[in-house]
């Protein structure tokens, strides 16, 4: 069976077990949240909470109550609390509050709030996800409610979702650490495979003569020794052979039997298991690249890779295409490259060492941000990233997730879809 038809059949058995999961575990699992709704694993059928007269959800115990509003307006998100009593707005100076967020990875956002006009104003930055366990404690000019504050506790959860291990296994999910890498700075370039003329054997005859036998032809290859023909002598009338000074692949053959031998040579014999690739370099280029870079040599179908070494750079340039040669020596004993054979060659121009670095493969996109999924037991939630420089393979991190942090490298997508099917809102 074709593979592509198998990863396709993996695909639909992994994504119709998954949603049997979703549906079974969503029953019966109730999540309250705050500023933000929507979420892996959010209850649809939960009743609408409570909603204040600036939109947000409406905590009420004994006649008082608060109003949870998470402000972002052409400002980092923080929270805006608007305390009542029966009703009627209260003075924001006679209310003490503290917030808890309790987050994946043991992390607690300890908020305290001060008055501003009619609201309490939160002393931190609410960072995306804005996902989180929220603990509430509050008085109100010395009045508690069955001890000494009025308490909440409630979820707000988004971009994240539950998988039990075994449904992460059947669904091929692969996760490792962030950490700092060195991010190699590439540029790619178009060349061709060429023999190396330092192993390229011209066989000429000693002495002038007539060809009395061909023992090898054209297309084959041939070792250090053997005889290719042989031919008799105009001055002695002896015969002597002809043999391979080197061994490679006979690439032309200009002789026949009962023929003069003339200056021309009878055999060329090309060793393969070294060839150059020629790359050009235009001049938007020139300034990066140098001898002595490395360079990764690619087939255009990407199913041959070489690594070499920028050992040369022609000091002419092209009249045509107006490049510049740049020449990398790759091993070749297989025989994949071929001369004349069109290449890719990925130039190493720069490294950098930086801090954090995630694969390009793991990178989704949720809401407006660019995103990996951490990974925490069987949780998975979103981390939103500023990100830096990169690569085929790697992109830098500015920002977004802590260095040793697991996340999702392999079949993220299978993650993002797992929390949209759920309902990833973000609602203030």
């Amino acid at each position: 069976m074709n593979r592509n038809l198998i990863s396709i059949l993996i695909v639909i058995v992994v994504t119709i077990v998954l949603s049997v999961w979703i549906v079974t575990t969503q029953d019966g699992h109730e999540h309250a949240d705050g500023g933000h709704d929507g979420h892996g694993g959010h209850d649809d059928h939960a009743e609408e909470m409570p909603r204040g007269p600036h939109g947000g959800r409406l905590l009420e115990k004994d006649g008082f109550s608060l109003e949870m509003t998470i402000f972002e307006s052409g400002l980092p998100p923080e929270f805006h609390i608007f305390a009542y009593q029966d009703g009627k707005a209260l003075d924001p100076k006679e209310v003490m509050l503290n917030i808890k967020l309790h987050r994946t990875g043991d992390k607690v956002d300890d908020i305290k709030f001060f008055p501003q006009q009619d609201y309490l104003k939160g002393n931190l930055v609410i960072y995306e996800p804005h996902s989180f366990e929220v603990e509430v404690e509050a008085s109100y000019a010395g009045k508690t409610s069955a001890g000494n504050t009025f308490q909440w506790r409630y979820d707000n959860f988004e971009g994240r979702t539950e998988i039990p291990e075994e449904i992460a296994k059947a669904m091929a999910i692969e996760t490792e650490v962030v950490g700092p890498v060195s991010l190699t700075e590439t540029r790619t370039f178009s060349g061709q495979v060429h023999t190396n003329p330092n192993l390229l054997s011209r066989v000429r005859p000693r002495f002038a003569g007539i060809v009395k036998s061909v023992r090898r032809e054209l297309g084959e290859v041939v070792k250090a020794g053997d005889v290719l023909a042989t031919v008799q002598s105009n001055e002695s009338l002896q015969t002597y052979s002809v043999k391979a000074p080197i061994g490679g692949l006979i690439v032309r053959r200009d002789i026949q039997v009962g023929e003069s031998t003339s200056d021309e040579p009878l055999f060329i014999i090309a060793d393969l298991s070294n060839v150059w690739v020629e790359l050009d370099i235009f001049s938007r280029d020139l300034d990066k690249v140098k001898p002595g870079q490395s360079v990764m040599i690619e087939t255009l179908d990407k199913q041959n890779q070489r690594v070499g070494i920028i050992d040369w750079m022609s000091p002419l340039t092209a009249h045509a295409s107006q490049s510049v040669r740049a020449r990398v020596q790759v091993d070749n004993k297989d025989g994949v490259f071929r001369p004349g054979q069109f290449m890719r060659g990925h130039v190493t121009v720069a490294e950098h060492a930086v801090d954090l670095a995630v694969r390009q493969s793991a990178v989704q996109t949720f809401r407006d941000f660019q995103v990996v999924y951490a990974k925490f037991g069987d949780t998975y939630e979103v981390r939103m990233l500023e990100l830096g420089r990169r690569n085929q393979d790697w992109v830098e991190v500015l920002s977004g997730i802590d260095p040793g942090t697991r996340y999702v490298t392999k079949n993220s997508y299978l993650i993002k879809a797992d929390i949209e099917k759920s309902g990833a809102s973000h609602d203030h």
